[in-house]
């Protein structure tokens, strides 16, 4: 029976060895960084079945005493700032952060909120950054984007992979906001295929500086920034071929070089106060040591900027959604209808307790995953993506909410909802769509599970009889609930939340391997199912990140605790119930039949050029 077993586990792992290849094929964006096979990423170990506790329990606290005093010292005068100095409703009918305004900003030292304090910056942790870009997001999302699209991205290179030279050189005049930066990636051929692009840099025939020809476009502060990291296809010589090949690489552009223009602000949805415009580039000679990172790896910088990026998007929308849900849970307190107040009504209460725990569930992911990056943890992709999926998506739900809770008022613009609407609806757009970032997800999840099972199936080659027994045992834990690794972590109150979760983990991962074994090469052309893989996943997070936040709630017997008990047990409820629900509706033929139905209506609608039915009137 175990000899039989185990020849039955070494053919299904040889099935599944040729997965990694395919995968290897999957978009860039997944590519960029290798991943060990022993990463302790709670995110990506769920794609395996594993349980790794080590990044979510306890729920890291990463600020100092110290640190604590410091950011408590600047949450007061930057909430003054925005309360009574910024008027987001004026920035938005002006269409631009007015000078005064950058000027403050300025004297809050706003603008260099991360650099060290050696080159003119406040040295912020990504933690306490997560903190006062909470309050910006809560007063006026357009300025945000202006002064976050400076730092988060549009400088982050020089401080993630710049030099000592380029730090110097430029970090002072940024962190002081005297010159502002850009980040520029996107172009017309290029939005999430980053390596479509065609802006071209190519070196002079001294050597000592680069040509850079080309445009990008719907660059926040493309017209206003003096500095740009510029991602431009450059020519590499390819060691294996020795042929010329084009490969990205990242530049400092400076305007000052010459030869770089931009056109008119783009008139938008919403952020309307940030600038939004394309810049061109044309014949700009920028200096050898202007190189950032090195020569060919620019996919790689990029991908390094938005990672380190993301963090502060969950943080921001977190400040949105509680601002949004005061705004509606006020107006229900105050709204009589039918001789009760609306907060009294079943409809009105699910609205107010879904907005609370999404809200709550974003929360606790940001400050998890920025502590996280605080403490050295360096594999983190996937939670950040996780962390903007997920932020983008409620703080979206939570607005809609907040309108439909007000009614007719909500739709005015006195109430200031509608200007948030439109504020809110490109962040799931911007810095990878929410629908590559869940391939990002699923990819590299998938990616990281098909890695150890072409590994057990070489060791199973060889006989390694430790490898067969690790195998078999986790196929048995698979079809069985999970062990006790999150129960034992919890605190004793939220056992049962914990294991909602617990049963989730298992089955995630068998699915995956199923999953696997069922499509081999072809696993990354499914779409349809890798974007429910990756919303099981997103689930499975926010819920242990929940937790572990609420078990410290308890542990540290703050006033809150036991509210914060009841949305967790929610959000574990809710969360496990929509997971299990989803795993077992892809295994069903009536799910597969409605892929390839979507998958022929859209190409349909495709060849006629939209919606096809003919009018029930016949004309």
């Amino acid at each position: 029976m175990a000899s039989s077993l185990c020849r039955q586990a070494a053919k299904s792992c040889a099935r599944r060895s040729s997965v990694l290849k395919s995968l290897r094929a999957a978009p860039a964006a997944v590519q960029h960084r290798q991943i060990s096979d022993d990463s302790p990423s709670f995110a990506l170990n769920i794609f395996r079945g594993d349980i790794n506790t080590s990044e979510v329990f306890p729920y890291p606290q990463v600020l100092t005493e110290e640190q604590n005093e410091e950011t408590r010292m600047l949450v007061d005068p930057t909430t003054k700032f925005f309360e009574e100095v910024n008027d987001a409703a004026h920035n938005d009918e002006v269409a631009e952060v007015p000078a005064d305004i950058m000027k403050g900003l300025a004297e809050l030292g706003a603008f260099g909120l991360q650099v060290p304090n050696e080159h003119g910056g406040l040295g912020l942790t990504n933690t306490q950054y997560a903190r006062l870009t909470e309050i910006v997001g809560a007063h006026d999302l357009g300025v945000g984007i202006q002064i976050g699209a400076h730092q988060s991205i549009g400088f982050k290179g020089i401080l993630l992979v710049g030099t000592e030279e380029q730090k110097a050189k430029y970090l002072p005049k940024l962190a002081s906001g005297e010159w502002v930066a850009a980040f520029c990636l996107t172009e017309p051929s290029s939005g999430s295929d980053a390596n479509s692009i065609r802006t071209r840099a190519v070196p002079s025939e001294d050597g000592s500086h680069y040509i850079l020809n080309g445009s990008k476009i719907w660059i926040s502060n493309g017209s206003i920034a003096e500095v740009m990291t510029v991602f431009a296809q450059t020519p590499v010589r390819d060691e294996k071929t020795g042929q010329m090949v084009d490969k990205v690489s990242a530049f400092i552009v400076q305007r000052s070089f010459g030869g770089v223009t931009s056109g008119a602000p783009e008139k938008k949805m919403g952020i309307k106060a940030s600038n939004t415009s394309e810049v061109y580039y044309d014949n700009v000679k920028i200096p050898k040591e202007n190189l950032l990172g090195e020569y060919g790896k620019g996919f790689k910088v990029a991908m390094h900027i938005l990672n380190n990026g993301r963090f502060g998007m969950g943080a921001a929308l977190t400040g949105s959604m509680k601002k949004m849900i005061a705004q509606a849970t006020q107006f229900a307190t105050d709204r009589t209808q039918f001789k009760a107040k609306i907060h009294t009504f079943g409809a009105i209460q699910e609205k107010l307790a879904r907005m609370s725990a999404a809200c709550y569930a974003t929360e606790s992911i940001a400050y998890m995953l920025s502590s996280n990056m605080d403490r050295g943890v360096t594999e983190f992709q996937v939670e950040a993506a996780i962390g903007k999926v997920f932020a983008s998506e409620s703080a979206w739900m939570v607005a809609d909410e907040a309108i439909q809770i007000h009614g007719g008022m909500g739709f005015m613009k006195e109430t200031g909802l509608e200007r948030i609407v439109r504020d809110l609806r490109i962040f799931r757009i911007f810095e990878g769509t929410n629908e590559i970032l869940r391939l990002l997800i699923a990819l590299t999840g998938c990616q990281f599970a098909g890695a150890s099972l072409k590994k057990q199936a070489k060791a199973m080659g060889k006989l390694d009889i430790g490898a067969i027994a690790d195998f078999t045992s986790k196929q048995l834990l698979w079809s069985t609930p999970s062990g006790s690794a999150i129960s034992e972590a919890v605190h004793p109150e939220l056992k049962f939340a914990a294991s909602q979760a617990e049963q989730c983990i298992p089955a995630f991962g068998a699915a995956i391997t199923s999953f696997l074994q069922e499509h081999g090469k072809s696993a990354v052309d499914q779409q349809f199912a890798l974007k429910h893989y990756a919303d099981c996943a997103i689930d499975i997070y926010g819920m242990v990140a929940s937790l572990a936040r609420c078990t410290r709630a308890l542990e540290a017997g703050i006033p809150s605790a036991s509210h914060e008990k009841v949305m967790a047990e929610f959000i574990a409820t809710e969360n496990a119930a929509r997971v299990m629900q989803t795993l077992k509706s892809m295994k069903s033929i009536a799910q597969t039949d409605n892929y390839q139905r979507m998958s022929l209506l859209a190409s349909q609608m495709v060849e006629n050029g939209g919606y096809i039915a003919e009018h029930p009137l016949g004309f």
